[in-house]
């Protein structure tokens, strides 16, 4: 199992959107502490559901918790800052997919969990500047998914 870890979540729907996308592949779902919404949020079962009771969800006060807790096996993390996409990298069981909040990514000190040759994008044309978070979650969920032969589908 592969774990995505949404940093700071700010967008009710978002969330909802990959904790249906959990739900559907069997990742585990991490949200780390502060949330841009509560959990019973109208906007984010709407978006999530009926998914909700089959998604794994946890919630962390911060990214060192969450190491402790879980011991991801190597993390990775998206950016459209970095060069280097998402297609290049090998995806094992036990990686952590790091994505950060909406409205600003990952700061400098997120980022220092993951080595140079982790950090990932995702294409786009000149003069774009990002993607939906939950349109980019699942971009990389399923390559991931893919790259373990669909692991645990039925």
């Amino acid at each position: 199992m592969l774990h995505i870890v949404l940093v700071e979540p700010e967008i009710p729907p978002n969330t909802g959107n990959i904790i249906r996308l959990a739900a559907n592949t069997g990742f585990m779902l991490h949200l780390i502490e502060p949330l841009g919404f509560q959990l019973d949020d109208a906007k984010l079962k709407r978006a999530g559901l009926d998914y909700h009771e089959f998604a794994k969800l946890q919630v962390h006060p911060d990214l060192d918790t969450f190491c402790e807790r879980i011991k991801p096996t190597r993390f990775f993390a998206l950016s459209s800052k970095v060069s280097q996409r998402y297609t290049d990298a090998a995806f094992a069981a036990g990686d952590a997919l790091l994505f950060g909040p909406e409205s600003r990514g990952l700061n400098a000190s997120q980022f220092a969990y993951v080595p140079l040759e982790h950090r990932l994008t995702i294409p786009m044309k000149a003069g774009s500047r990002s993607l939906n978070l939950s349109n980019s979650v699942a971009v990389v969920v399923y390559e991931a998914w893919r790259q373990l032969n669909f692991a645990g589908e039925a």
